[in-house]
């Protein structure tokens, strides 16, 4: 989904592959295998830059906020791993005194 939105974002892929850091033919094969698994091309390759196609439109506004859910889910993931590390302890020493009894 990543590199999906790279793409619809850039409107290019040479340019969102810079962007992400990796080669131009191994996103064009994963954007492929989306278009494959997905049943629909996603992009119209024809236009300069790039458009998305009405199913590309529908995956971009759902892959966005995918990826937004995922961020929020690392954050609360994060807190709770924290909230987890603190401790609070608590010691104490039991000290009785008792007077001496004489009789």
């Amino acid at each position: 989904m990543r590199y999906f939105l790279a793409v619809a974002e850039a409107r290019n892929f040479t340019h969102a592959a810079e962007r992400l850091h990796i080669s131009q033919p191994p996103l064009s094969r994963q954007i492929q295998q989306l278009e494959a698994e997905i049943g629909a091309p996603l992009f119209d390759r024809s236009a300069r830059p790039l458009r998305l196609t009405p199913v590309g439109r529908l995956v971009f506004e759902q892959a966005t906020q995918l990826i937004g859910r995922i961020g929020e889910m690392r954050d609360m993931v994060a807190r709770a791993v924290r909230a987890e590390q603190r401790r609070f302890v608590i010691g104490f020493v039991a000290l009785t005194i008792m007077p001496a009894c004489r009789r």
